[in-house]
């Protein structure tokens, strides 16, 4: 049982790694915000980018491999569309860094607030 269960954290973690440095690069986020709206082919996309349609093909591999991206075949066009599932598992794993700043700005916010009333206690005595 302890061997599945680390065996899936390692592929979680290696998932995870692909996912963010798929991330990382500024072309491939670019792509992504195109996909968000609407499905695209290389050409599309390469239109959109200040680099060469193979350059766009090797993000949209790396996109790919991630699990970021899917590809449909239609006659002699490749239509890339986004793959949301991979961003909410990414959601899910900031969920716990999401509610650690949450608390550290809602202590924030008490401290300030504080600090408000002692100024304000203080100019008018």
């Amino acid at each position: 049982m302890r061997t599945l269960v680390v065996t899936y954290a390692v592929r979680y973690i290696e998932v995870m790694d692909a996912v963010l440095q798929a991330l990382g690069d500024g072309h491939r986020r670019t792509v992504l915000e195109i996909l968000r709206d609407h499905p695209a082919t290389v050409t599309e996309l390469a239109a959109a980018l200040p680099i060469a349609r193979p350059g766009v093909s090797r993000h949209l591999r790396v996109l790919r491999e991630a699990g970021l991206v899917s590809v449909e075949q239609d006659a002699q066009r490749r239509i890339y569309s986004l793959r949301p599932e991979a961003l909410v598992e990414v959601d899910e794993w900031l969920e716990g860094y999401r509610a650690l700043w949450q608390h550290r700005l809602d202590a924030l916010h008490t401290e300030v607030a504080r600090g408000r009333r002692t100024r304000r206690t203080e100019e008018v005595s």
